[in-house]
């Protein structure tokens, strides 16, 4: 087991590297200086050569990386120029936030998608299972705008039940505690989650209906109860870990539309004001925090997987 998880994480580490180096360097053949938009298109020669001398975009494109990989090992993820703020405590700022929308979505997704998952195992070919894989069907193939935008219409503007705009209070203390602001963003978060969780939890409840330890506790009299929550829960929750642990990149990805569409003040908006402000410190850091958790997310899978099941580690 130590030397499963010592491999995957020597390999964890050189994605992470692969990935950096190459956000880097396009972003840099992109923008090779972001002194004209910082100091605009009009900027003189002379304002563009001291700019770039002072923050040092006059070095070669390998200083610069070795400067920029130093700075990454003692916490330093570059400064935005547009911002007039470091990147390290604008991440720190927005973190939290986007964490909370993030991880509650998901938490009401798999609360809600193993249990589902198995009673449409047992119900299958019954007209509930095919009420529910259509309704999964259809909020697995709409994009989250779309519903967020259904959702605002219905609760916000008709029934005019709950607020069109995510909380905006500056601590994550505060946004968790003003619950009714953040029902809309989350569940908009959630039942994307819900569906594609729920259809892996049915297929895979439905391959261990089919196995013989099944049959065996059958045959043993337990009853229904007893063998859907104390054997087929178990075995059929392993490809939950795969998932959720992919699902880690949401932290910032999965939520750049519903944070913009909400205007919830989280990574995600941040990212989507960077794009359009061509901030390219922010979005390398941002880009860098989005494979970190891929990453991790793979790993900690793996891992989870591996103790869980002794067959992965053979």
């Amino acid at each position: 087991m130590l030397l499963h998880v010592i491999r995957r994480f020597a390999v964890s580490v050189l994605v992470v590297l692969g990935v950096v180096t190459i956000t880097f360097f396009l972003l840099r053949l992109i923008s090779p200086s972001p002194a004209l938009v910082v100091l605009g298109a009009k900027a003189s020669p002379a304002a563009v050569e001291a700019f770039n001398a002072q923050y040092g975009y006059d070095r070669s494109l390998f200083i610069q990386y070795v400067s920029y990989l130093g700075g990454l090992f003692t916490g330093d993820l570059g400064y935005s120029h547009k911002l007039a703020q470091s990147v390290t405590d604008l991440v720190g700022q927005y973190l939290g936030k986007s964490v909370y929308l993030s991880s509650a979505a998901l938490a009401i997704a798999v609360s809600a998608a193993i249990p589902l998952g198995i009673f449409q195992a047992v119900h299958r070919k019954k007209p509930i299972d095919y009420a529910v894989t259509t309704l999964n069907f259809v909020l697995y193939s709409m994009p989250s705008f779309f519903l967020g935008i259904i959702l605002l219409q219905v609760f916000a503007i008709t029934l005019n039940w709950l607020p069109a705009e995510a909380s905006q209070e500056h601590s994550t203390v505060a946004v968790v505690l003003d619950w009714k602001h953040m029902l809309l963003p989350v569940f908009t978060l959630a039942a994307v989650q819900l569906a594609g969780f729920s259809r892996y939890m049915r297929s895979s409840a439905l391959d261990n209906l089919g196995q013989d330890y099944i049959r065996l506790a059958r045959a043993k009299g337990l009853s229904e109860r007893q063998l859907r929550y104390r054997h087929l829960l178990r075995n059929s929750s392993l490809p939950m870990i795969t998932l959720v642990g992919l699902s880690l990149p949401a932290l910032v990805a999965g939520s750049v539309v519903t944070e913009s569409l909400f205007n919830y003040p989280g990574l995600g908006l941040l990212f989507f004001h960077s794009l359009q402000n061509q901030d390219y410190p922010v979005l390398l850091a941002l880009t860098l925090l989005g494979s970190v958790l891929v990453v991790l997310g793979n790993f900690l899978a793996d891992v989870a997987s591996a103790a869980a099941d002794p067959r992965i580690r053979r």
